[in-house]
């Protein structure tokens, strides 16, 4: 399996990232898509995917980083038309936290929307989502853009049923990390089990997001994507190797790896 979204640029990973991606194919981890966070960061993640065989990449603007401008589209495009780039992202709305304001957080998603829009159809590529707790404002945008909704995923989903069918009736796919292990994430736990086997996929968010029994490991890491896959497909009463297919379909249709 891939894990499919984690931050390999972060500075927890310097001067051992050959070894945690080992340590990963251990663990049947066979790669790694690591997510971009800035159009600097873009830059640094496509270095990674040129240099690793089995790591891919993302480039956009995180909300919580939308106030360090000015940002780069130019630079968030180059990177997306390089082949070992897979997605545009991670890009969103974050209500839980102040700073940076809404209003910026806002710009800066019509922007890249912009972007990506008039990038199609010629470089048709997926979009990482970043949502907590502004899911229906944010699917109203979405709805406005000229992006199909099967060409969104809500990345670390850990929010309820309500949210979930929210995302669901859009269009859009779910992808839990760590998070739904957590013993009070019932709310998560849920949603894991109402998402239909073809719209899931897993990830760690790394070096955030650790799973149980592993949770007190400071650093996650991309290995624990299969901590987290065996515990939804325990979750949801589904035989390890039929989940593990169905997840590896779903990123090969989605990403377009595997």
């Amino acid at each position: 399996m891939i894990d499919t979204h984690c931050h390999l640029t972060f500075p927890q990973y310097e001067g051992r990232l050959s070894q945690v991606l080992e340590d990963a194919a251990a663990e049947g981890v066979t790669g790694a898509i690591t997510i971009a966070t800035t159009h600097r960061d873009a830059a640094n993640a496509l270095k990674l995917a040129e240099r690793y065989d089995r790591v891919w990449c993302s480039a956009g603007v995180h909300p919580l980083y939308s106030s360090e401008s000015p940002h780069d589209w130019g630079e968030v495009e180059r990177v997306v038309r390089h082949d070992r780039c897979v997605a545009w992202g991670e890009l969103g709305l974050d209500n839980h936290y102040d700073e940076p304001p809404k209003s910026t957080q806002l710009a800066v998603l019509e922007e890249q929307l912009d972007v990506i829009a008039r990038a199609r159809p010629e470089i048709d590529k997926p979009v990482i989502l970043h949502c907590r707790e502004a899911y229906p404002e944010l699917i109203s945008i979405l709805r406005k853009s000229l992006i199909p909704p099967d060409r969104f995923v809500f990345h670390c989903f850990t929010s309820g049923e309500d949210d979930a069918r929210r995302c669901l009736d859009f269009g859009a796919m779910l992808s839990f990390t760590g998070q739904v292990t957590f013993k009070k994430a019932t709310d998560a736990q849920a949603a894991a089990r109402l998402a239909p086997l073809d719209r899931i996929m897993v990830e760690t968010d790394a070096p955030f997001m650790t799973p149980e029994p592993y949770r007190k490991v400071r650093t996650c890491e991309p290995r624990f994507a299969a901590v987290t896959a065996k515990f939804l497909a325990e979750l949801r009463g589904e035989e390890w190797g039929e989940f593990e297919r169905a997840i590896d379909d779903n990123t090969q249709r989605f990403f377009g790896v595997s």
